[in-house]
């Protein structure tokens, strides 16, 4: 990092703080002023369980006190894979009043990430459950913890096994942990995935202040408050579901958080009719499930109000039928995980809820869109978008590299977005530059899976593309050259599923392919592959 960035970044930082936007307490002790305000209010349900915030933060203590009695201290890396769960919500805010950070994984992780997570994060624990759909996640824990001398415990539902095999329960009242060394605000509270263009995530660290402020300034714009009931029916371990405004920005303000363990309408209609539901987020695939099951379900959703639809941008027809048949606003959401978020206001015109993806939340976010050569781009002309701000990362965790080519000499992060800024100032997102695929608001990294199936034997060349998809958003469709062999789409997925690949990141569809179509540069032409597969 120049001596310019730096500069910039002090310079930045103190007026982050002036201006309120970065306060001085960790997110575990912001879960206790939330619940100084509001107590009594219910802060957390799940099925027939109903927490209010104070004994949300008592559970919050004795897991903190349990964590810290097995030996975890602040500045300890953890990786937490559990489904939307008050586990999820209990064990999260214990890490953040311990300063541990979470490495928050996806339910559909497997051998392959885990081995990529424990090498670049080193974690000294793995907290997950024993199973959840079917999958047994206390064998995948238990087998990577013999991978990794790292793994010193690993926790499932509560009782931790240690690398001796020593089960103990996790939990105690000795609050001996506030005694010791705090995380300051400034310190790293979660490390978030990002889907990247090199093979496993990034992953992406965001401090205690800037991710307070992040879900704080999201719940105020989306005009969250007391009476706000938010159905966290995405995982929670998303960026999304968890602080835009999601789970803390909804504690924020002294709403209750509503847990559903699956985002299908079976399972969120009962759930918003008898908890009576006010907000939710989706990606736009399960806005289409939701709207067509409307069409033979007849739910009660009368107190629905705002639906959020972020992950990708939601087709402006499907968008038209939101408040109709939902009968509750329309929020486009647009962001990243690395920081910037962009929101339409609750008093747009429908023309620009319909028809954009929003304008920057914080006045301090700076934006830019350049062209290949970094130029700004003319007013009204799509750019690849540039953002710093408050609430935007300065770099991947332990990537030097990859920071290299993801940010600018300014300190600008290089979103890899192509976008549209619209006379009124909002955006409109026209596609992205990184070869990644958004199946359904997973994102897979085209050239990870291409490099695993070049390593078949009967596989000479691969090449991985997203087609449109009128449920998922993308589906992925693979090329490959086989020199002849016979191959069929069973035979690559199971291929790709025995060597620990998420089930989500297996090709949709396959083609075999005897030459490849190549640009001036040489290089694999994609846009001709993804019309070639469509047609």
């Amino acid at each position: 990092m120049s001596d310019q960035i730096k500069e910039w970044h002090q310079q930045a930082a103190k007026r982050y703080r002036e201006k309120g936007y970065w306060q001085p307490l960790h997110l575990g002790e912001q879960l206790r002023q939330w619940t100084q305000r509001h107590g009594d209010r219910i802060a957390l349900v799940e099925g027939e369980q109903r927490f209010s915030y104070n004994e949300l933060d008592q559970r919050v203590d004795a897991m903190a006190a349990g964590l810290h009695r097995l030996g975890l201290r602040c500045g300890d890396r953890v990786l937490l894979q559990l489904p939307n769960s008050v586990a999820f919500v209990v064990t999260a805010f214990a890490l953040f009043r311990l300063g541990v950070i979470p490495v928050m994984m996806m339910m559909a992780n497997r051998e392959k990430d885990i081995d990529a997570f424990c090498a670049l994060a080193e974690p000294v624990a793995y907290i997950t459950t024993a199973t959840f759909l079917g999958f047994h996640h206390r064998s995948l824990a238990e087998k990577a913890q013999k991978r990794h001398a790292c793994l010193r415990y690993v926790l499932i539902d509560g009782t931790c096994t240690d690398d001796r095999g020593v089960p103990r329960q996790v939990s105690c009242t000795d609050r001996a942990f506030a005694a010791d060394a705090q995380p300051d605000a400034t310190d790293t509270a979660v490390l978030l995935l990002s889907g990247g263009t090199t093979g496993t995530s990034k992953l992406i660290p965001r401090t205690h202040a800037d991710y307070a402020f992040n879900a704080r300034a999201s719940a105020q714009l989306c005009g969250f408050d007391a009476e706000t009931v938010y159905l966290a029916a995405l995982p929670v371990a998303h960026n999304f579901p968890l602080a835009c405004p999601g789970v803390i920005g909804t504690f924020s303000a002294g709403g209750t958080v509503v847990l559903a363990r699956s985002p299908a309408y079976e399972e969120a209609f009962p759930l918003i009719e008898r908890e009576r539901v006010t907000h939710t987020a989706l990606v736009p695939p399960l806005v289409t499930l939701w709207l067509n099951a409307c069409e033979w379900e007849r739910p009660d959703l009368s107190s629905l109000a705002l639906l959020q639809v972020g992950g990708s941008a939601l087709d402006p027809k499907l968008a038209a039928r939101v408040r109709p048949t939902l009968g509750c606003r329309l929020q486009q959401v647009f962001g990243m995980a690395e920081g910037l978020l962009c929101y339409t206001r609750l008093d747009d015109p429908e023309e620009v809820i319909l028809h954009t993806q929003g304008r920057p939340l914080c006045i301090d976010d700076e934006v830019r869109l350049v062209d290949g050569n970094g130029r700004d781009v003319p007013a009204g002309e799509a750019g690849e978008l540039l953002v710093r701000g408050p609430y935007t990362i300065r770099g991947y965790y332990r990537a030097e590299e990859q920071n290299r080519a993801s940010f600018t000499e300014e300190g600008y992060y290089r979103s890899g977005d192509w976008v549209r800024l619209t006379p009124e100032g909002n955006f409109v997102v026209e596609g992205r530059i990184k070869d990644i695929i958004n199946r359904a608001g997973e994102k897979i990294a085209a050239p990870e899976i291409e490099t695993l199936l070049k390593a078949h034997p009967d596989i000479q060349d691969a090449a991985l593309v997203p087609l449109p998809d009128e449920h998922l958003g993308e589906r992925s469709c693979v090329f490959v050259m086989t020199a002849g062999a016979t191959l069929d789409l069973p035979a690559v997925r199971s291929f790709l599923l025995a060597r620990g690949v998420a089930r989500h990141k297996v090709p949709d569809q396959l083609e075999i392919i005897d030459f490849w179509p190549l640009t001036g540069a040489g290089k694999i032409d994609k846009r001709k592959l993804v019309a070639m597969a469509a047609g």
